[in-house]
């Protein structure tokens, strides 16, 4: 079931991606997001959860895992970054959007989007925050599926004005995808 579920937010990813752009992989090399703390389809650590007092599910450090990427498309001036949960809430849930971020930008630090940084400029996520925001998995529920879209665009990084939502960064890159890659890390609430 992983698996298949795996496939289908890749795909999900991937399609966006040439729906938005028709553009394929670069020739330079595969375009590739990765962390130095998880490996695509294993678990986030309990740090990189939410850490919500008010809320019981948040029992983390919202401290944002290292992100790199590799292998950047050609014309490519800026960056999107988006962490969904499709499995939150049962309609999915945005805990970061980011855009902006410029072609110069190969990654960020552990724990260095937890809070605002003038290398991207922040949309609004389900919780209205524009800043990184961990897992919260209510207990007793399968592991959930922390998906970061890395998008390569040739807009400015200037172009685009803080708070878009996520369907409204996509549409605002309709024709500027010059391609995306994706990694998934998985949170289960331990209590």
């Amino acid at each position: 079931m992983f698996g298949l579920k795996k496939l289908g937010l890749l795909a999900l990813a991937g399609g966006l991606a040439l729906a938005i752009s028709g553009h394929s992989a670069s020739a330079q090399g595969i375009f590739t997001i990765s962390s130095s703390s998880f490996k695509d389809g294993e678990y986030l650590a309990k740090k990189n959860a939410g850490a919500n007092k008010a809320n019981p599910n948040c029992v983390g450090d919202n401290v944002s895992p290292p992100l790199s990427w590799t292998n950047t498309p050609a014309g490519t001036t800026s960056f999107a970054l988006v962490m969904t949960d499709p499995d939150g809430r049962g309609t999915g849930v945005d805990h970061w959007i980011a855009y902006g971020i410029p072609a110069s930008v190969t990654g960020f630090a552990e724990n260095e989007v937890s809070k605002p940084s003038d290398k991207y400029v922040g949309g609004i996520g389900t919780q209205k925050q524009s800043i990184y925001l961990g897992p919260c998995t209510p207990p007793n529920q399968s592991p959930h599926h922390y998906t970061f879209i890395l998008i390569a665009t040739d807009l400015d990084p200037k172009a685009l004005p803080p708070g878009l939502t996520r369907l409204e960064l996509f549409d605002k890159l309709q024709g500027h995808v010059k391609g995306s890659t994706g990694i998934i890390g998985l949170f289960k609430n331990p209590m």
